[in-house]
């Protein structure tokens, strides 16, 4: 999962439907994404990659005269320059207007201007030193936001042991969908999801999120050498706390669900995995079904396990949680002809070919089923889609977009675009 905002970038790796977590997270963070200069909670969270790569992060040179992009960002006040709210320095949404990828009459649905004169000066400011055009610089800030992007999801995924080009990119927020075939591509997956509304996703998934608890106790313990009846005491008293927890917030007790599991790791190391308990009476009989559980848990993180040396539990855990809702959007229209969502044509930047004139659709209009190949821009009223010459664009029954990536386009009839993109 990606989610590109207007100061941030986040990843999260969803492996058969489960979003990794982990039990511990960063607040106040004096650098953006940088792990260790926020103050650290033992809380369970999402195992997110964040860094400083949004619509609103500043591009600039560093003392070597190489062009950067973030972390620092104008962030909404006062924003890229292009908003015309006093911000006056270069951004990648800035970048993004002066590319095509962007309407300037119809940002937020038409609700919004962006001030294409307010762009350009502002990337004149770090192309004038590059001796670069306009478009040219433009072109550098977009590459280099998607190439960092694709660097730290590349190893947040590594890091678990997986291969990213196996994996879907689902893509959102409000700049995702305009750079996530660019973060695709050096991913090197070829499959894109879109949601409907993607701009709004993650607020969607605030809302439909179950309500849940975590008690959770440490009581470190060999696991051949654990004393059940006091494991199965700890166990019910933090189960009857996170019950007591959700029924306080006006969950239904027959409604709640109880999850068990323990942080457990090889006798000696400096990390735990949590692990799922069987469920059931714990005993020493079922010492053998926990290892399993572990081992099991620690190869799918890490690619390999072997029961070469004793295991420890750290902490005991319980999750209890409401039910997950049925979130079920109401289905769009069955509308194969996407010529009738077609509002027009603008020229629009793809590398390695340069502006290319391209088909601008309106998303809400486009019926399920509909099929459709780039070079396309579909625009709703929160984001963008930017589809590549070569891509295959599929409208699913509830309105989302599935991207297809084909071969790189090397070659297309160029739209004569303005040579205004020169530094004068």
């Amino acid at each position: 999962a990606f989610d590109m905002g207007g100061t941030t970038a986040k990843a999260c790796l969803v492996d058969r439907g489960r979003p990794f977590t982990t039990n511990g997270f960063e607040v106040a963070r004096v650098e953006v994404g940088k792990r260790g200069s926020g103050l650290p909670l033992r809380v369970p969270a999402m195992d997110l990659m964040e860094i400083g790569a949004g619509g609103g992060s500043i591009a600039w040179i560093d003392a070597l005269g190489l062009l950067r992009v973030g972390p620092e960002s104008a962030g909404a006040d006062p924003g890229p320059a292009c908003y015309g709210t006093g911000g006056k320095a270069p951004t990648v949404t800035d970048a993004d207007l002066l590319l095509g990828r962007l309407a300037p009459d119809r940002f937020l649905g038409g609700a919004m201007t962006l001030d294409v004169e307010a762009a350009r000066a502002a990337l004149a400011t770090v192309a004038r030193p590059l001796r670069l055009g306009l478009v040219e610089a433009a072109a550098g800030i977009g590459r280099l936001v998607d190439e960092n992007m694709a660097s730290a999801a590349r190893v947040h995924v590594l890091e678990k042991g997986k291969d990213p080009r196996r994996y879907p990119l689902f893509a959102f927020g409000g700049a995702g969908p305009v750079h996530a075939c660019g973060v695709a591509r050096l991913l090197g997956t070829s499959t894109i999801l879109v949601p409907r509304g993607a701009g709004v996703t993650a607020a969607l998934g605030f809302l439909a999120a179950p309500i849940a608890t975590d008690q959770i106790r440490s009581d470190p313990t060999r696991l051949e050498r654990a004393d059940w009846a006091r494991v199965r005491a700890l166990l019910a008293e933090l189960e009857q706390a996170a019950v007591a927890t959700l029924v306080g917030a006006g969950v239904s007790r027959a409604r709640i669900v109880v999850e068990r599991a323990a942080d457990m790791r090889y006798l000696g190391q400096g990390f735990e995995v949590t692990t799922p308990l069987p469920s059931g009476r714990l005993d020493a009989r079922r010492a053998d079904a926990i290892a399993r559980s572990f081992l099991a848990t620690y190869r799918g993180r890490y690619g390999q396990a072997v029961r070469d040396q004793p295991l420890e539990v750290v902490s005991w855990r319980v999750h209890a949680r409401s039910p997950r809702p049925a979130v079920t959007l109401e289905p769009v229209p069955r509308g194969t002809d996407a010529r009738r969502a077609l509002t027009g044509r603008r020229p629009a930047y793809f590398e390695p070919v340069g502006f290319v004139a391209t088909p601008v659709y309106d998303r809400d209009r486009l019926g399920a089923g509909a099929r459709l190949r780039g070079p396309a821009l579909l625009e709703e009223r929160e984001s963008t889609l930017v589809v590549p010459p070569g891509a295959a664009v599929t409208i699913t029954r509830a309105g989302h977009a599935v991207v297809v990536l084909g071969p790189i386009v090397r070659s297309r009839r160029r739209h004569p675009q303005t040579q205004r993109d020169r530094v004068r």
